[in-house]
């Protein structure tokens, strides 16, 4: 049994879980106590919807970065089959934190490109927490090219932080690698559909964003800084957080007013990583509804469609 992760304003559930698993070791040996068990698995669940449906914008920053929300590992294993991945940026190296290469959804041909955290302290050190290095950035873009030259619709699932801020990718060129993925995406010639499933941090996030298609999950969040940055910069202190937050209008219903993103994608109660499946049925019944609606827009179409997006934004 995985033991749940419960964020601050969720403690009040902590104690209800706890008896529950308490009484299911013990329901085996007297199935008469799974009335009690039952009774308060109601009770967290009225609980879980009370609390999730009075969240506030840094509620569903934690949310977004729950350490045991599904990551584009966890959704490539879950909705698509025949996945290879590809490695290198044929410049430098190989960067973990992105993860990328050919798959089928269903019976359709896909390029995978998306951030990849990792999970357990091991992992996460490999892949530098989903913080991109230059070389990732530019093996999205071979991917994306190679994508290209095959019509092959390309699917995004940003989850990041943000790109790694360290001397080495500037060393390497960090603001260049981003600035030339985004001018990649603006004009490549097949479908694209972005998803953000966690965090969609700065330009880290950003340089996996330009599509035809933006899809958010429920609970994530998609922001030019984190808040804690705009904190330092703003108030000069991040435990202004919170409330930078709120005036960033950093969640997926707030940016679906400001049409930056065209969908929104329902987590299950309690949030994406209290069921992966169910979170990655959504997610697959989204895609392909969005390649269907996308292969009947012609290709000159959608590259017009694709840059009147970009200029429409912030006016």
């Amino acid at each position: 049994m995985i033991k749940r992760h419960f964020l601050e304003f969720e403690r009040s559930l902590e104690d209800i879980s706890e008896k529950i698993d308490a009484l299911e070791i013990v329901s085996m040996d007297n199935p008469e106590l799974r009335s009690q068990i039952n009774k308060l698995e109601s009770e967290f669940e009225e609980k879980t919807k009370k609390i999730y449906s009075n969240l506030t914008r840094w509620n569903k920053v934690q949310i977004s970065r729950h350490p045991q929300r599904p990551h584009t590992s966890d959704y490539i294993l879950n909705i698509f089959t025949d996945f290879d991945e590809l490695h290198g940026d044929r410049q430098f190296g190989d960067d973990p934190s992105i993860i990328g290469g050919l798959a089928k959804l269903d019976d359709i041909p896909v390029m995978i490109i998306g951030h990849e955290k990792g999970k357990g302290t091991d992992e996460k050190v490999k892949r530098n927490f989903g913080m991109p290095q230059p070389e990732g950035y530019r093996k999205a873009k071979r991917l994306m090219k190679l994508a290209e030259q095959f019509e092959i619709p390309i699917i995004t699932f940003v989850d990041t932080s943000g790109a790694y801020p360290g001397v080495e990718g500037e060393e390497r060129g960090q603001s260049e690698a981003i600035a030339t993925n985004l001018a990649t995406m603006s004009e490549l010639k097949t479908r694209i559909i972005i998803v953000v499933t966690g965090e969609g941090g700065s330009g880290g996030a950003l340089a996996l964003g330009v599509g035809d298609h933006i899809c958010m999950l429920e609970h994530a969040i998609y922001s030019v800084a984190s808040p804690e940055a705009c904190a330092s910069i703003v108030w000069r202190s991040s435990e202004k957080a919170e409330e930078a937050a709120e005036a960033m209008k950093l969640t997926a219903k707030d940016l679906i007013k400001l049409k930056i993103i065209d969908e929104i994608i329902e987590e299950p109660l309690g949030g994406a990583h209290r069921d992966y499946k169910i979170i990655s049925q959504e997610v697959k019944q989204s895609l392909l509804s969005n390649i269907e609606n996308l292969n009947k827009i012609p290709l000159e179409r959608l590259l017009e469609r694709r840059y009147l997006r970009l200029t429409e934004i912030g006016k």
